[in-house]
């Protein structure tokens, strides 16, 4: 792996020199070269919802009495997940942006200036060919993104599944934070939870191991950053009565996730939010059994989480839901900004707006009869995302 030292060395010189950090050096260098809970506490009727969407407006960040943007420009994002089926798609059998160079150009054209990688493949026929998860595959990557002026922010890659870590693992794991360099991130991540677990010794070994993997990506000049599900906001069992396994079977009230934030250090762990699959932790999760055996209520808020460790959450999926009485989750997904989830009330409570980077994300974006959807919505989305203004001072 490339790497410049930080402490010492002529690489370090000329960073210097040229007032970058060592993470943008390198990427100079390489350029160069319902239910219980009915009413969810951020949400809105899908009638107030689609008379905000027609109030939303474009132009300056004031005006006509509404309220700043709420994302500036050069952070709307989406995630490749959203358009996977583009990036899939065989150029010689359809007109369609496909392929990763192209739909970077579609997205560049939506207005979208970053994305976030899920893996890095794409179709055999594409530019590059099927898979470009290599250094040679990054620099070509690396060049279609400045081509059409995107950023990548993140990706859902590879974290070792190994602890302690196997040599094969770590290998690949300074192997991806040798491509996340070259393409530009500042962030390098996962789609999955730290562990599966909802027992808090799983969660220290967790933690354990997210620090040490954090300190590696820290020294590549990268932040390692881990992404939920609606899970890893449910309780921890911490305490009670023990199981005939011997663990414990009732909780104090802290959330999983929450816990993971106290056992890692922050310094070296970064999460993302995925702000729709908070939001069901926020409809399954909102009561407890506590170490008493009493049954307590604490219903979640996602906004007030990150409020309260703001700098832990550089990243958001921005991912939206129109509510649902049938599936068990409180929401069924949607494109954003048509959807009931109150983005402009989290957006507005979170604040750092020149810090936060919301990626745009549908899981069910692509479709098997309607190939032209997944980008088509991705307008959509950036379009809505756009539009946020916070409410009139």
């Amino acid at each position: 792996m490339t790497a410049f030292n930080d402490e010492s060395g002529s690489g370090d010189a000329l960073r210097r020199a040229l007032g970058v950090n060592r993470r943008r050096f390198l990427s100079t260098c390489t350029a160069v070269a319902a239910g219980a809970v009915a009413a969810p506490v951020l949400g809105a009727s899908p009638a107030l919802a689609l008379a905000q969407d027609r109030g939303r407006g474009h132009g300056h960040d004031h005006g006509h009495g509404r309220g700043h943007v709420l994302v500036p420009p050069g952070k709307r994002g989406i995630i490749l997940y959203t358009v996977r089926d583009a990036t899939a798609r065989d150029p010689l059998a359809s007109d369609l942006p496909s392929g990763f160079r192209e739909v970077f150009k579609q997205l560049s054209r939506h207005g979208y200036r970053q994305v976030e990688f899920a893996g890095y493949n794409q179709h055999a026929n594409a530019p590059g060919g099927a898979t470009l998860e290599s250094v040679a595959g990054a620099r070509l990557l690396r060049s279609w993104l400045d081509e059409y002026g995107l950023r990548a922010q993140g990706n859902h890659g590879f974290i070792p599944p190994s602890w302690p870590l196997t040599t094969a693992d770590l290998d690949t794991f300074k192997k991806h934070l040798e491509i996340a360099n070259i393409l530009g991130m500042d962030h390098m991540g996962t789609g999955g939870d730290p562990t599966g677990s909802s027992y808090r010794a799983d969660w220290d070994v967790a933690g354990e191991k997210w620090n040490a993997l954090g300190k590696i990506a820290r020294r590549e000049g990268i932040k390692l950053y881990t992404h939920n599900h609606d899970a890893a906001y449910g309780f921890l069992l911490d305490g009670g009565p023990l199981d005939a396994q011997g663990r414990p079977t009732r909780s104090s009230g802290i959330r999983k996730l929450e816990y993971f934030l106290k056992v890692t250090d922050p310094k070296l762990v970064w999460l993302e939010m995925d702000i729709f699959w908070a939001h069901v932790a926020q409809y399954k999760f909102h009561t407890y059994t506590a170490h008493d055996g009493s049954t307590r209520e604490k219903v979640f808020d996602p906004a007030g989480l990150v409020s309260r460790h703001n700098k832990r959450y550089p990243l958001f999926h921005a991912k939206d839901g129109v509510v649902s009485t049938t599936n068990g989750m409180g929401y069924d997904m949607v494109p954003f900004g048509t959807g009931v989830i109150d983005y402009t009330t989290f957006f507005s409570r979170v604040g750092d707006r020149n810090y936060h980077n919301p990626m745009v994300e549908d899981d069910n974006s692509p479709s098997a009869t309607d190939p032209a959807q997944s980008l088509r919505e991705a307008k959509i989305s950036y379009d809505n995302l756009a539009a946020l203004r916070s409410k009139k001072h």
